[in-house]
């Protein structure tokens, strides 16, 4: 099985589909983000036969645009939620040893100011908690000179000192990519581009999904019925339209009238934007609260460029589209700049792209958006099981949660469902190579593990180079290509690389080096390549560049 899971992403991988798809399946898992992927992973390990379909791109929704952060949630201490916070501190300390490379420490620094809150009394009490929580002990706090000197181009009006403390940092795209690639090493299938359409049922229970191959061409087979003993709904934000499709017969979950039935999820949407490194040159993070209204926000340093976010609003657009920014929180964002580095000068000529999230959150009523709980939640509906709302940092506990409420419905299956290490003992450490730049080793095995030494192998001359602007080299985009289901050019680019949001125009400009490098991998024709390319341009300068 785990051969047929590795030949569905490679070029033409879509034609094992019939006879991979005709089979019966344990557990069939919607949704391909980061919660999706680490179902799959957990249950394919213990033995479990797993599917995972995802209707656009892996990664493509909430978990390819996140903050980007595996944090453990210092602000939900002050929520009072520190169940919460313990364990996002734990996974945090798991995902630095077990993901080195891919998830990477981050010190944020945090300014005391003359009459701003929190104050430095209170924001050390949850430092000190926080780090106890971790088993850590440090020194957070740094008089005015030392802080200036620690967070250079700050504003020092009023400035006092400042705090210091440590959380962490990821690519989240290539986080989920490389779960998922964890998960086929034990069998567990993975297809992007695959549409639910709708739910089979029998007795009124959920037993399965009709599929729709969005890729295939006319001539080959789209439609598949294809059941399993569990369907898990891993689609974040997007969960509520399948829990309104699992009633049977006119009846919503939970055997209310459909008219009775009501929506669980409220998705926010958090946008950022995205500077040259050399525009917000930082040596760490910086934490802020927002001169507005007290909201945190951060800058901070990832892959080559700058990260400034984030905002929190309720996302009221169609959610079949691309989330993207608004003028308003535009504004808003460069507002907090303009008060944190009045020295720089920041203008919107000077942001390379934007790109904006919606994140599944549990809908309680609060006014305040910023105020809602960021836990998770499992609803088991007509056998339709959901799983929605948490964080980032915390995919492996939910995936175990998800588990152990699926495992009433796999009555011959039997785990204790005791945490592992997130991936497998990795091969030998790869020797030094004279050609790499410093600390690109260390990168590409945190995200391509086992088969780095296969990557390593595929680049021509040239290719081990960096690209300019960022952190990846070119045979990262050969290898995509080859071997990582590229169905569309944005995926190779938003996803599989992050070119779409470090370089101006989408990476415009060396797009001539990606199509030398890459168009022979995907066998597309030139005809094909040209209509790629003007699609991708259409969707980045709609959604990733500026509003006008």
């Amino acid at each position: 099985m785990s051969s047929v899971a590795d030949i569905s992403w490679q070029r033409d991988g879509r034609a094992v589909l019939p006879a991979l798809l005709a089979q019966h399946w344990d557990l069939i898992v919607i949704g391909g983000g980061i919660t999706g992927a680490g179902i799959l992973l957990e249950a394919s390990r213990r033995g479990l036969k797993a599917l995972l379909v995802e209707q656009r791109d892996f990664a493509w929704g909430t978990s390819s645009r996140s903050s980007k952060l595996v944090h453990g949630g210092l602000r939900y201490l002050k929520q009072g939620q520190l169940g919460l916070t313990r364990e996002s501190v734990h996974e945090r300390e798991h995902l630095l040893q077990q993901a080195a490379g891919l998830v990477e420490p981050q010190s944020f620094a945090f300014g005391h100011y003359t009459g701003r809150k929190p104050g430095k009394w209170m924001f050390l009490l949850g430092l000190a908690l926080y780090d106890r929580l971790a088993g850590q002990r440090a020194r957070h706090y740094y008089p005015q000179a030392e802080f200036a000197a620690l967070a250079p181009n700050l504003s020092t009006r009023g400035l006092q000192g400042g705090m210091v403390y440590g959380d962490a940092k990821t690519d989240d795209a290539r986080l989920v990519l490389r779960v998922l690639r964890e998960a086929q090493q034990y069998g567990g299938v993975a297809l992007n581009y695959m549409q639910v359409t709708g739910l089979l049922r029998e007795g009124g229970q959920v037993t399965g999904v009709q599929l729709h191959d969005v890729q295939a061409p006319q001539s080959a087979l789209t439609q598949y019925r294809v059941s399993a003993r569990v369907v898990i709904s891993a689609t974040g934000a997007w969960a509520d339209g399948l829990r309104g499709q699992a009633g049977g017969a006119g009846n919503a979950p939970d055997g209310l009238p459909a008219a009775a039935f009501k929506p669980r999820l409220r998705p926010l949407r958090g946008s950022h934007l995205v500077f040259p490194a050399w525009r917000l040159p930082l040596a760490q993070a910086i934490s802020l609260m927002h001169p507005y209204d007290g909201r945190p926000v951060f800058a901070f340093p990832w892959e080559g460029v700058t990260l400034v976010g984030t905002t929190d609003v309720d996302h009221k657009e169609d959610m079949a589209h691309d989330a993207c920014i608004t003028r308003d929180e535009v504004a808003y964002l460069m507002a907090a700049l303009h008060d944190q580095f009045p020295r720089l000068a920041l203008g919107e000529q000077d942001v390379i792209a934007s790109y904006a999230g919606v994140r599944p959150v549990i809908d309680t009523g609060k006014a305040d958006p910023s105020k809602e709980g960021r836990d998770h939640a499992l609803w088991l509906e007509n056998g339709l099981l959901t799983v929605t709302g948490g964080k980032l940092t915390t995919f492996r506990v939910i995936a175990l949660d998800a588990l152990r409420r699926a495992a009433s419905l796999l009555p011959d299956w039997q785990d204790a469902l005791a945490p592992m290490p997130l991936f497998a003992q990795e091969q030998a450490v790869l020797p030094y190579q004279r050609e790499l730049p410093a600390g690109l080793l260390q990168r590409l095995q945190g995200r391509y593990g086992a088969q780095t030494q296969q990557l390593l192998a595929a680049a021509q001359p040239g290719e081990l180079a960096l690209i300019g602007g960022t952190e990846s080299c070119w045979v990262q985009l050969r290898w995509a290509a080859r071997c990582e289901a590229v169905q569309r050019l944005e995926d190779l680019l938003l996803r599989r690389s992050r070119i779409g949001i470090q370089l101006r125009q989408g990476g415009l400009a060396i797009l001539p080096r990606v199509r030398a490098i890459c168009q022979p991998e995907l066998g597309w024709s030139d005809q094909r390549w040209d209509a790629e390319q003007a699609a991708y341009m259409a969707l980045w300068n709609k959604y990733y560049s500026l509003p006008a």
